[in-house]
């Protein structure tokens, strides 16, 4: 056997463990999934045996189509759009995650005092249980003996008025907006906060010592350096946490408030889980969850097209 044939075999040979764990746990399942899309597959109950019809594009059109009732347009599921618009609401909190990021990332690069465990602490929430936090929040918003009521109650004492909380969890009004807050306390010090760190120290000094020498402001270095310098990164942040805001959403609903009240803050993601672990559609739950993996995919594309036009390398 020739000396590279040998090396070759065996560089094949360490990767075959790998390879095989993403054949069985990754490939395997999705190619399933991809073929259950077009089946009507339904799990009965314990134990669990899956029962197929082919129904070829049905789940699709089910799920992406509209008919008309009574004179108008109607979605075959509007449940789907509902949950949908509820994932895109709840990405809106993406910009202040964005932009406190880059807040904190500023502050930490500040050479001062203690500002180790400055970073320490931002970043825990970031590496702490999702659980943990999420039952931490489900206490915090408490109608009755939460921290955020019993401070807006103790607040009004201070001013001689009887202020009352809302119920945030399960006020329909206040159920998305508690999650962004959450979310927003979640990000903000996480590794988009580091990325931005990173970014910030790569930018050579020398820039801002010229611009120094040219009396420019703090803010012109800012909008004029640092800006600029950062646009790779600011970019990266944005697609990555628009893919894993349609990805996400969960984890919360499933501890917090069971994708309650009425609907409110079940996403896509939520929806996905009780299609498939709940009413035991598994065809329809793989539809939805292939609709969900081609937007992230096309989100991707737009990434790899115009991701070089649009930032400064």
């Amino acid at each position: 056997m020739k000396a590279k044939t040998r090396e070759a075999l065996i560089a094949y040979i360490f990767l075959l463990p790998n390879l095989l764990g993403f054949l069985i746990f990754t490939s395997i399942p999705v190619l399933v999934s991809l073929g259950l899309s077009f089946f009507d597959a339904q799990l009965a109950p314990w134990p669990q045996v899956l029962t197929t019809k082919f129904i070829g594009f049905g789940n699709f059109i089910r799920l992406l189509g509209f008919h008309l009732q009574d004179g108008a347009w109607a979605a075959n599921d509007p449940n789907f759009w509902k949950f949908t618009g509820n994932t895109m609401f709840l990405m809106m909190v993406i910009p202040f995650q964005i932009f406190g990021s880059l807040i904190i990332a500023l502050i930490m690069n500040q050479k001062l005092k203690g500002m180790v465990a400055f970073r320490t602490i931002y970043f825990l929430p970031t590496i702490s249980n999702g659980v943990a936090i999420y039952l931490l929040w489900q206490w915090v918003y408490n109608p009755n003996f939460g921290l955020l009521n019993g401070m807006i109650a103790k607040f009004g004492s201070m001013l001689n008025m009887e202020l009352q909380g809302p119920h945030w969890l399960s006020s329909e009004a206040w159920a998305k907006p508690s999650l962004m807050i959450m979310g927003l306390w979640v990000v903000i010090g996480g590794h988009n906060a580091i990325l931005y760190l990173a970014a910030l120290q790569n930018i050579p000094k020398d820039f801002y010592d010229a611009a120094s020498i040219d009396g420019a402001s703090h803010s012109q270095k800012f909008w004029s350096i640092t800006w600029p310098m950062i646009g790779p990164t600011t970019f990266f942040i944005t697609i990555m946490s628009v893919i894993f805001g349609f990805q996400s959403g969960f984890m919360q609903a499933y501890i917090m408030t069971r994708g309650g009240p009425n609907g409110a803050t079940t996403t896509i993601e939520y929806y996905i889980f009780k299609n498939l672990y709940e009413w035991h559609h598994a065809g329809y739950a793989a539809s939805i969850a292939w609709f969900l993996f081609l937007i992230v995919f096309l989100i991707t594309l737009f990434n790899w097209r115009f991701g070089g036009k649009l930032v400064h390398y």
